[in-house]
């Protein structure tokens, strides 16, 4: 971990921790409530309706045939880091016809996982070109299904068309420490990603103070 000890307030009284918004995305049915609700040490807030006949000609459950609910506006739990950091999770809901969610749940977002199905790779795209498009970090997180196929994550990566820096892991959603390793893998990355845009832009002011005194 990279967070040091909570400074003190007035009167010796700790520090608030710092809270910070995360967005669990991904396809629908790949594990964002089950992330969610393994790792939550609250109660977690789900929006899950029943899969009804109506909608099966929009959701394709190929690959899922047993899951028979839905998330239709989105998850939220929150999850205590260390006595400086709290997250607040927002799991986004998958299907394309609730997308027009996604805009309002992003807001304030520090970063994102992207969790991934191997079977079904190619609906991690829609959320990777998302992520990318708005400029917020993310995390690449592998959900480990039973019976499902293991992949070099490298392979993952040049599937998925992502960038050297992206972070692409391994998890089990189920398991709270493996969910826990994914969250915590998502704030360094977007520390690292907010350090170096700093870092640009104090060099990029260097520059021009320079350039204006020759």
């Amino acid at each position: 971990m990279v967070f040091g000890r909570s400074k003190r307030g007035g009167g010796g009284r700790p520090a608030e921790p710092v809270t910070l918004k995360i967005l669990v995305a991904g396809g629908f049915g790949v594990g964002k409530t089950t992330l969610v609700g393994a790792v939550s040490e609250i109660k977690p807030l789900r929006t899950e309706e029943t899969l009804s006949e109506a909608g099966r000609p929009v959701d394709d459950t190929a690959g899922v045939e047993t899951k028979s609910t839905t998330t239709v506006a989105m998850d939220f739990g929150r999850i205590t880091i260390n006595e400086n950091l709290v997250l607040y999770l927002f799991g986004t809901p998958g299907q394309d016809r609730f997308w027009f969610l996604w805009d309002e749940l992003a807001q304030g977002a520090l970063g994102a996982v992207v969790l991934a199905d191997t079977r079904r790779l190619e609906d991690s795209f829609a959320a990777v070109d998302y992520f990318e498009r708005r400029g917020i970090p993310f995390t690449v997180a592998v959900n480990c299904f039973d019976g499902a196929d293991r992949f070099p994550l490298e392979t993952v990566r040049e599937a998925l068309d992502l960038e050297d820096a992206v972070p692409v892991v391994l998890c089990d959603a189920r398991q709270r420490e493996s969910a826990r390793d994914v969250l915590v893998s998502v704030v360094e990355h977007a520390m690292r990603v907010a350090s170096q845009t700093q870092g640009s832009e104090s060099g990029a002011a260097a520059g021009e103070r320079a350039h204006a005194t020759t």
